[in-house]
């Protein structure tokens, strides 16, 4: 019995984790978050920048990266505080606001990555991450929940494209209803 609901928890917790990994990385990183990062990496300027970077002491390039990101982790904790308040428009707006500085966090690292690595416990901890990543993603339940969301991301890939196209049979009679109801009332 206490066996049972230990596991249901922590199948309870694994679920939630998966979704959250999703969420960030399917639709935030791979929609919102690494458009951004190819489009700031495609400056000419940073390109520059990325090789000055390498003179740089590691201890600085720590420091930066690590303002960076507490920034960056800060307005998304606060973002979700707002969110769960009912503050929805301001909650998103410093969401998305926090974008490019992700964008910016995630280029300063690759383009330095090497320096960060140079610090044992960074590298320790950063290896422990994408190992807790790696795990996340060979439980049974992500391969269900992502087969799930590839299901429901087709379903509405083929509902907009059925019913929301330019020349949709579906939206000309909406605006053939629409353009009717328009002029009876204005008779």
């Amino acid at each position: 019995m206490l066996s049972s609901i230990f596991n249901r928890i922590v199948l309870i917790f694994q679920l939630l984790l998966v979704i959250i990994y999703i969420i960030f990385e399917e639709i935030i990183w791979e929609g919102v978050a690494k458009p951004i990062y190819e489009y700031i990496h495609s400056f000419k300027i940073l390109q520059t920048i990325e090789t000055k970077l390498q003179n740089f002491n590691n201890y600085i390039i720590l420091f930066i990266f690590i303002s960076l990101l507490l920034l960056v982790e800060t307005f998304g904790l606060y973002a979700g505080v707002l969110f769960v308040s009912g503050h929805m428009i301001l909650g998103l707006s410093l969401y998305i606001a926090k974008l490019p500085i992700a964008g910016f966090t995630f280029w300063l690292f690759r383009a330095t990555e090497d320096k960060l690595m140079a610090f044992g416990w960074f590298a320790w901890l950063y290896n422990l991450i994408i190992r807790f990543m790696s795990w996340i993603k060979s439980t049974q339940i992500y391969g269900d929940t992502l087969k799930y969301s590839v299901k429901i991301k087709n379903y509405i890939k083929d509902f907009k494209s059925k019913y929301f196209q330019n020349r949709s049979s579906f939206i000309e009679k909406l605006k053939k209803l629409y353009n009717s109801i328009k002029e009876s009332l204005k008779k």
